[in-house]
């Protein structure tokens, strides 16, 4: 059995592999992010998609830490996807709520953020 649950709607990014400083939009808008979790692999995943896309499957493992590198953005390191995601939230509510319960991956414990 697996759980998935919302955590909130973000403007998706990826750092340029290229040059390593640019960020490159993943999604044209806000889109859900979602936070999943398989027992049977006893791991859990954020997950986007836009419009059928997927657009972020990343493992969260548990070295992996959620920065907040501005007042409405931030980011992660994906090692095994060789790639650094970005958030971009709505609200300094939103980011402050995201940061919060990213350490333990306790999304499922709690509501949907608006």
């Amino acid at each position: 059995m697996s759980s998935n649950c919302r955590i909130c709607p973000a403007h998706v990014f990826e750092i340029d592999p290229g040059t390593k400083r640019a960020w490159l939009p993943a999604s044209r808008h806000a889109v859900p992010v979602s936070c999943y979790f398989d027992p049977a692999r006893a791991a859990y995943r954020l997950i986007s998609s836009d419009g059928g896309k997927v657009i972020v499957n990343s493992t969260v493992t548990p070295g992996m830490t959620f920065t907040k590198t501005s007042q409405k953005f931030g980011q992660w390191v994906d090692g095994r996807a060789n790639t650094v995601y970005g958030l971009g939230f709505s609200s300094e509510q939103v980011a402050r709520r995201v940061l919060v319960l990213w350490p333990n991956c306790k999304f499922l414990q709690h509501s949907v953020i608006e």
